[in-house]
């Protein structure tokens, strides 16, 4: 995605959006600026942004959002305002162990199989001492 020109406009837009962090740094980032933006932008922002960023570069923001930033009513909005119905699934965090990770350890392992190997380590390690 193309990078979002500093303006008097843009940078006034990019203030109220993402208030937290300088106008500047927030259009460093332009896919996460439009995640932004489409969930919390006013129709005069977006009005404003459109000047700037083409459906293509609006379709690749959508492609590319970081998780957890646009909320599902906007995700359903902006996709079908794209030509994209039904809309994809919502980008999700992923913490720990991945599904890619998952689906590579063949070994399903039960729950009571869990619990057991975890007591036995646990007793190995904490448990009396052999003499």
């Amino acid at each position: 995605m193309k990078p979002i020109p500093f303006t008097s406009e843009t940078l006034t837009v990019a203030r109220n959006i993402v208030w937290f962090e300088s106008p500047e740094q927030a259009l460093a980032d332009p896919v996460r600026f439009m995640a932004y933006a489409m969930t919390y932008a006013l129709p005069e922002d977006m009005r404003i942004i459109r000047q700037f960023v083409p459906d293509d570069e609006f379709r690749e923001a959508l492609d590319h959002a970081p998780p957890g930033i646009i909320d599902p009513r906007s995700w359903a909005y902006w996709n079908s305002k794209m030509g994209r119905y039904p809309p994809p699934p919502l980008p999700v965090r992923r913490f720990g162990i991945t599904d890619a990770v998952r689906e590579r350890d063949s070994t399903k392992l039960s729950l009571e199989e869990v619990r057991r190997r975890a007591r036995e380590e646990w007793r190995e390690k904490y448990g009396p001492k052999k003499i």
